[in-house]
């Protein structure tokens, strides 16, 4: 399930509510997801860790998403794999490689 986009109630950063909302496994354990938000909304977009997913990428129809959108590689949550509601799509070639490249920017210690 690793690199799918899939549909997911994701929650808010004040924790009050979560909308299904389409998101990147980046981590599948045996009973828990952790995944990344995808947006379509474009403020507070931050280039350094954000990755812009365009309709124009050869590899966008293989993402399942409707439109361009920002996944969100700091806005993560861990969630129990039941929630997930359904696979969409997945992200492959140069996409996944910058997907790569910007966690271990954000994660190194």
């Amino acid at each position: 399930m690793k690199g799918k986009i899939i549909l997911i109630p994701v929650p808010y950063t004040d924790l009050t509510a979560a909308k299904l909302r389409p998101a990147l496994v980046i981590f599948e354990g045996r009973r828990d997801l952790i995944v990344a938000a995808i947006t379509t909304t474009m403020f507070n977009v931050f280039p350094e860790w954000d990755v812009y997913i365009s309709t124009e990428d050869p590899e966008f129809y293989q993402t399942g998403l409707k439109a361009a959108s920002v996944l969100k590689l700091t806005k993560i949550s861990t969630v129990r794999k039941d929630l997930a509601e359904g696979e969409i799509g997945k992200i492959d070639g140069d996409l996944r490689d910058e997907v790569n490249q910007k966690m271990k920017r954000i994660f190194v210690i």
